[in-house]
């Protein structure tokens, strides 16, 4: 029995990891997620660690890079290449011979960018919280919940809905509390009655898509992620401070984190829609 009509407000994709991404209309989804997300990433090659905006004192600047498919990806052509816009403007394509070259000089590190994570792949990410100690800067290992090969987080898919949005804009109003702080895969578009962190209680619930069915799993831990400056978002530390006095905190690695929006697990795959009502059951 449905308890709750929604609709999908918007939807992301970011096709390479914590690069700005592109809004779409529509998508596929598969097993592992909306078809082409986080399919690439670059690799330090000092380190053999995955590039992630999570250690912004190392990559200060990677949120400064947008990347766009230059054709949309089919479940025949997956990970068709990339065009990233760099920091100056330039545009570039990842075939182009001197692709990671130029990367790397933007970055002013070595590295690569690869469609597939290697074995045991891990980022480095930084805690404010413990800035100055032995555990500022910690090693993560990456595709927790997600497949192997991947280059997400944890799970494949993320989700925030507006009343969580509008419950942070209120705790901090003179904050610039917008979705893509977040960096969600999924917008959803809640009822005006309803309020405050709603997407706590569809943990364990299944969320219907038109024909795309995902079971919610776990609320989204947050690290320094939505504090930093993206394109007219200044960095704003307070961010962090106000989810961690009002959310709920979960456990993460040794640490236990607040969290703002959950993660899913595809249970059904198919074609999402922006607009297209959701169902919570």
């Amino acid at each position: 029995m449905s308890i709750s009509t929604l609709a999908l407000a918007a939807l992301w994709r970011y096709p390479v990891k914590s690069m700005m991404g592109e809004e779409l209309n529509s998508a596929i989804i598969t097993n592992n997620g909306i078809l082409g997300d986080r399919s690439y990433a670059l690799l330090d090659l000092e380190t053999n660690k995955i590039v992630s905006a999570k250690n912004p004192k190392k990559w200060p600047d990677i949120f400064s890079f947008h990347a766009r498919y230059t054709e949309t990806p089919t479940l025949e052509k997956t990970t068709p290449p990339v065009w990233i816009t760099l920091p100056d403007g330039n545009i570039i394509s990842s075939d182009q011979a001197d692709a990671e070259q130029l990367l790397s000089l933007a970055l002013k590190r070595t590295v690569s960018l690869s469609n597939k994570a290697p074995q045991h792949a891990s980022l480095e990410q930084y805690w404010p919280e413990y800035e100055g100690e032995n555990t500022e800067i910690s090693n993560e290992a990456i595709s927790g919940a997600a497949d192997e090969g991947s280059f997400f987080d944890y799970a494949s898919l993320h989700i925030v809905t507006t009343a969580s949005l509008t419950k942070l804009q209120q705790l901090y109003p003179e904050g610039h509390l917008e979705a893509r702080r977040f960096r969600p895969n999924l917008i959803i578009a809640t009822n005006p009655e309803q309020t405050g962190f709603v997407e706590n209680d569809w943990v364990g619930k299944t969320l219907t898509i038109g024909d795309v069915k995902l079971l919610i799993t776990d609320p989204c831990p947050r690290c320094v992620m939505p504090t930093l400056a993206q394109g007219d978002l200044a960095k704003d530390a307070k961010i962090l401070r106000t989810i961690a006095e009002n959310t709920v905190h979960v456990p993460f690695a040794d640490k236990a984190l607040p969290s703002v929006g959950v993660y899913a697990k595809i249970i059904q795959p198919g074609v999402i829609r922006r607009g297209s009502i959701v169902t919570i059951e």
